[in-house]
């Protein structure tokens, strides 16, 4: 009994004395091992490693975030009004991380823990502007590392104000929660903020009740699918003396991958949205993608993302248009289970289902991709919007005259098929001319 009570002490003392070193260097590899997989996620973003001081119990290190290229850059290159990227600040974030499998020197600061793990860390983030000045962010973020190298970070701020540069900001209780698993490319995250407001040089922006939450893995296509959802309550901008505000805004996705096939499914419902001379709509779309070609989606996908880092459209086309052939000769469906926009004289509602089913690859001919395709789409007005709209532009009699919208009681209606290159509306065959088959 004396024996295995000593052991056990010894045990003890390894775990607590000894395992933070060798825990805390683990940790370190850890650590920056997910600093480089978000640096890989995140193109347009470049992290370093600013020093990591290593003690037994605890250590301390310090890492410089900074924007790279991309629609990020020139998003923020426009609020600062420059062409130059060296212009935008850098986020300077410091890490004291307390390490060993029971990270005891954890209890000594704030929301200190004794779970089990590599490492239990607390973060701060300031700015450093292009003159050299850094000025502490409000917040701390709380992480740590499991035994497997997860790590998990809680961002948490408490309401409060900052002004700078004649510019304002304003916000609520914001916490958000992000887990990385740089093994095998996993990625979960959740938050929420309870407002935030901007001021600017005559501009306001309101936003209220955000909240989102998803996950999301690595494909083998190079993008990432899984579930993400995001609500807001509402959001006001104020510009010249004018007011809009659009929401409460609901968005889902989600996306899967089937062995080399790759399907996903969006929702979005937006209420209150300002839709010019028919006044405020609200707009309802579900939307889905099944069995498209993962391989050529993930080299559109990857197109796109570098013209975001600048070039044109045509560009791009030029770039996808192989791509985009050997995706349509590989087949797929695309439905549109519904496309609403609510408005005060009416709902508009429509589906549309497209499907293309394979065809030999080679030679490639749009006429054979036409052939392939099956179309269906269905559109609903109410007499009352119908003659709305003809007030505003006098050519939709037009299009009841040739028969694109049929009257039926207190609706007008289109029903319109796609089959093996004949086009029908409302029952009647509408002849198209496809090149080859004249």
């Amino acid at each position: 009994m004396k024996k295995g009570f000593v052991a056990l002490l010894l045990v003890l003392a390894i775990i607590v004395l000894i395992s933070p070193g060798i825990i805390g260097r683990l940790a370190e590899k850890s650590i920056d091992k997910n600093i480089d997989w978000a640096a890989t996620e995140s193109q347009e973003v470049v992290v370093t490693s600013q020093g990591f001081d290593r003690g037994w119990f605890s250590s301390e290190g310090q890492h410089r975030v900074e924007i790279r290229e991309g629609e990020l850059q020139n998003f923020f290159l426009a609020l600062a009004d420059s062409d130059d990227r060296h212009d935008l600040p850098a986020l300077i974030i410091d890490t004291r991380l307390d390490h060993g499998l029971i990270p005891l020197a954890s209890m000594s600061r704030d929301k200190g823990t004794l779970m089990p793990g590599l490492g239990s860390a607390v973060s701060t983030v300031s700015v450093e502007l292009t003159d050299g000045e850094i000025f502490r962010l409000p917040g701390t973020i709380y992480s740590a590392v499991g035994l497997t190298g997860e790590l998990r970070s809680r961002l948490e701020l408490d309401a409060g104000s900052h002004d700078f540069d004649g510019a304002s900001t304003l916000w609520g209780d914001t916490t958000i929660e992000v887990t990385t698993d740089s093994a095998n490319g996993d990625i979960r995250f959740d938050g929420s903020i309870a407002s935030l407001a901007l001021t600017a040089e005559g501009e306001h922006v309101d936003v209220s009740q955000v909240a989102f939450a998803g996950k999301q893995s690595k494909t083998p296509f190079g993008f990432s699918v899984g579930d993400v959802g995001a609500t807001m309550h509402s959001m006001t901008v104020q510009q010249l003396g004018e007011s809009i505000t659009f929401g409460p805004l609901s968005f889902n996705t989600t996306s899967g991958v089937d062995g080399e096939r790759v399907s996903g499914r969006t929702t979005i419902d937006l209420e209150n949205t300002p839709f010019g001379d028919l006044g405020t709509a609200g707009f309802t779309a579900d939307v889905s993608l099944v069995d498209v070609d993962g391989v050529s989606l993930g080299y559109i996908v990857d197109a796109f993302d570098r013209l975001q880092g600048g070039g044109s459209l045509d560009d791009f086309v030029f770039v996808v248009q192989d791509d985009l052939q050997r995706m349509l000769v590989a087949g797929f469906e695309l439905r549109f289970d519904q496309l609403d926009i609510s408005l005060p004289q009416g709902s508009l509602s429509s589906k549309f289902h497209f499907v293309v089913d394979a065809s030999e690859p080679d030679p490639f001919t749009w006429t054979s991709v036409l052939l392939s395709l099956d179309a269906t789409a269905e559109i609903s007005m109410p007499t009352e919007l119908v003659e709305f709209l003809i007030t505003i532009d006098p050519q939709m009699n037009a299009t009841i005259g040739m028969g694109f919208l049929r009257r039926n009681g207190d609706v007008y209606e289109l029903e319109a098929t796609f089959q093996k290159g004949l086009l029908t509306v409302n029952g009647a065959p509408m002849p198209i001319p496809i090149p080859g088959l004249q």
